[in-house]
């Protein structure tokens, strides 16, 4: 039998499968209600159940933590209410001590990085004005990496050849640079068309080019995604972790989703093919399934990330499908 169920009123009686889908006038409020097929409606009930009380056992588990830690995180309830790009909220020891427990029951030290959890600089904004507008900036970026690497410091772009909506974007881009101070000096001729900059030598910097700012890019988009959907999680960037061996490692990015679902990311900008064997080794000693283990290569196709999954023991993404692929193992 189907069910009738009407979230007005809360009515609830059984009807015949071949209602299915139907929407129908509940009989006691008259609002529009659903008729659901009874094995999907129990599944969901089952999910939200195990949701809720995933919340519940994090609850109990931080009462029971001594008050010496920082105040217990207070995530507010709507994106508007907290400024993800201007907060250090996230290095509150309550927010990440679920991932702490995670890797201590699998024998692992971990050492946090607080700086890197801090969000009140602009390698954040930056880093996501970039990633989400890759395609037009990326000339940009190569530029930048490019003078670094031959230990200059002028940067000359020529946007003649692109249209005026790309040069709007290139520009802005450059502007906020230099208002963020990621370079000392920037001027674009109009009538060239041609933008100036000059660079900063400052290791920070350096390193936000060379890679760092995809980092940053996927773990403020993930925390942004895992916010306004509301849920319960911890996060970490850029730490460290050490087996009981001795054997220590850097992490780029950490979820632990509804205080049961693992979420590890490495992200490369460059050459990565040399690392898959390390990263194939770290997935089976920290036991963590593939879907769960994830290895995030700037630009490569869509084709590729389904190729190399295939090939090997840990889940390939790019910047375009590691926030989909994350949703789907919350979903599962």
């Amino acid at each position: 039998m189907a069910i009738l169920r009407c979230n007005s009123c809360a009515y609830l009686r059984e009807i015949a499968n071949e209602h299915i889908g139907k929407s129908v006038k509940c009989p006691v409020c008259e609002q529009t209600a659903v008729i659901h097929d009874s094995v999907a409606f129990i599944k969901k009930l089952i999910e939200k159940y195990g949701v809720l009380l995933a919340k519940y056992r994090n609850l109990e588990q931080s009462a029971s933590q001594e008050s010496e830690a920082a105040p217990a995180m207070n995530f507010p309830g709507k994106i508007e209410d907290l400024d993800l790009h201007n907060t250090a909220v996230m290095g509150n020891s309550k927010q990440y001590q679920p991932i702490v427990n995670w890797f201590e029951r699998k024998n692992v030290q971990i050492e946090v990085n607080h700086e890197a959890l801090d969000t009140q600089g602009f390698y954040d904004e930056i880093a996501v004005e970039l990633g989400d507008n890759i395609d037009v900036l990326q000339e940009v970026l190569d530029k930048i990496r490019k003078t670094q690497r031959n230990n200059y410091t002028s940067v000359t772009l020529n946007l003649s050849n692109y249209s005026q909506n790309q040069i709007k974007t290139m520009t802005a881009f450059c502007k906020n640079l230099y208002d963020f101070s990621f370079v000392a000096k920037y001027f674009y001729d109009k009538n060239e068309k041609r933008a100036r900059l000059t660079l900063q030598t400052a290791p920070a910097i350096v390193s936000f080019f060379n890679g760092e700012w995809l980092e940053w890019y996927v773990f403020m988009k993930l925390l942004k995604q895992c916010y306004e959907n509301n849920g319960l999680f911890s996060c970490l960037r850029n730490f460290n972790i050490q087996f009981a061996n001795e054997d220590k490692y850097e992490v780029d990015v950490f979820f632990l989703l509804n205080s049961r679902i693992p979420v590890f990311i490495e992200c490369k900008s460059g050459e990565f093919r040399s690392y898959i064997e390390k990263y194939n080794k770290m997935r089976r000693r920290l036991d963590i399934d593939k879907d769960n283990f994830l290895l995030l290569v700037f630009g490569i196709s869509d084709e590729q990330v389904l190729g190399l999954t295939k090939m090997y023991d840990i889940t390939f993404v790019n910047e375009k499908t590691f926030i989909p692929h994350v949703a789907s193992l919350v979903s599962k």
